[in-house]
């Protein structure tokens, strides 16, 4: 809607074309059904694997496609996959996040195993950071790693983790040394099949439920020095370089929502008809969608901002992802509620479509930081440049 080109290559705008084809031609018909299942799109990820949208965001020397725009690239896939199903998406937006500790800080011998893998497709990543003491609060995990020789015996429970039990490699945050707090954590690759590495129930949850949900849990999991990501003392720093390239893709989700939501409240408003005349003819709706749109508009291109300042390691660069994210999952809250509006007591209904965006809006509010925390880091960047007389 209101379409332009956004500033985008020749190239990228060919990868939005191929993921709205996907999302309208394979996502979109089964969305629902995934929905009300609580099921894991398998056939899915085998679509995006053959169309290789899970290496748009892994350098061309690993097996994917990125050259100095992954971010910007993963949000584009991202969006066009949001606009059809918020849930079925994070099978790609989930693995990124689970790569990104790989990508940022791994050493040549882990990114040659792991991330050829992933960029084909043939196996999922997934974040393992949040516990139930430890949400905003990153640096409260009391997952423990304990040196013992050349390896390291892991123990607790991550919770609330995307991709949870699907993926077969995790990028997890754990505690080497509670004495030092923050810097005492360490990150760790831990592969599904390790011995003391298992999972919990598949959480049922009120949007995304086409994405699993399940806790790591970690007993006696004994894993080799070589598996650490970066070097011990830096698994906070890890998580935190992370959250500043995975932002964008958050925002991205939210802005695919959003017009997502927006896309079917235009539609219905032309064909709804009230006193003799189509919905649409009433200004005070026709302002609703006005406003909603301008709002998606917006998202979008700040979103491709945080994307491009992640891609180019802008050095304020957290504070303008968290700004991404921040907007843009504010926005779809709204759009995707003022949708629901417009279409009245069949919003309500789950025979009609519009409801499952007002479900899956929300989380974009909540994880890889809540909108709160993000704005306290926005305000922090403030006050730290106005301290620098910038």
């Amino acid at each position: 809607m209101f379409e332009t080109n956004y500033n985008l290559t020749e190239e990228q705008q060919t990868l939005r074309q191929l993921a709205r084809d996907i999302a309208v031609e394979k996502i979109k018909p089964v969305a629902a059904k995934y929905d009300e299942a609580n099921e894991f799109p398998w056939p899915i990820v085998k679509i995006l694997a053959d169309a290789g949208l899970f290496g748009v965001f892994i350098d061309e020397q690993y097996g994917g496609t990125a050259t100095n725009s992954g971010v910007l690239d993963l949000c584009i896939v991202t969006e066009e996959l949001c606009r059809a199903c918020g849930g079925i998406s994070l099978a790609l937006a989930a693995t990124a996040l689970g790569t990104f500790p790989i990508i940022l800080y791994g050493n040549e011998a882990q990114k040659k195993k792991y991330l050829t893998q992933i960029a084909s497709g043939k196996r999922l990543a997934a974040f393992g950071l949040t516990e139930s003491d430890a949400g905003s609060d990153a640096s409260g995990i009391k997952t423990t790693a304990t040196k013992d020789g050349d390896y390291y015996i892991i123990n607790g429970t991550k919770q609330w983790i995307t991709n949870g039990g699907e993926a077969e490699i995790y990028s997890v945050i754990t505690m080497s040394d509670k004495s030092r707090g923050a810097r005492g954590a360490t990150a760790f690759i831990i592969e599904k099949d390790t011995p003391g590495f298992s999972f919990g129930k598949k959480e049922n949850k009120m949007g995304i439920r086409a994405s699993a949900t399940r806790e790591l849990v970690f007993e006696n999991c004994r894993v080799h020095k070589d598996q650490i990501l970066g070097k011990e003392g830096l698994g906070f720093f890890v998580a935190m370089k992370t959250f500043d390239a995975s932002r964008p893709g958050v925002a991205s989700q939210a802005v695919g929502i959003a017009q997502g939501a927006l896309d079917l409240a235009v539609e219905y408003s032309r064909t709804r008809k009230q006193f003799g005349k189509a919905i649409c003819s009433f200004q005070g709706l026709q302002f609703m969608l006005a406003d909603m749109a301008t709002a998606v508009a917006a998202s979008r291109y700040l979103t491709y901002e945080a994307a491009r300042a992640a891609d180019n390691k802008h050095p304020n660069v957290g504070a303008i992802s968290a700004m991404a994210k921040l907007f843009a999952s504010d926005t779809a809250m709204k759009v995707s509620t003022d949708a629901v509006q417009i279409f009245g007591g069949y919003g309500y209904m789950k025979e009609y479509p519009i409801e499952k965006f007002m479900r899956d809006a929300k989380i974009t509010q909540i994880y890889e930081g809540t909108n709160q925390i993000q704005r306290e880091v926005i305000a922090l960047e403030l006050i730290k440049e106005s301290a620098r007389g910038k």
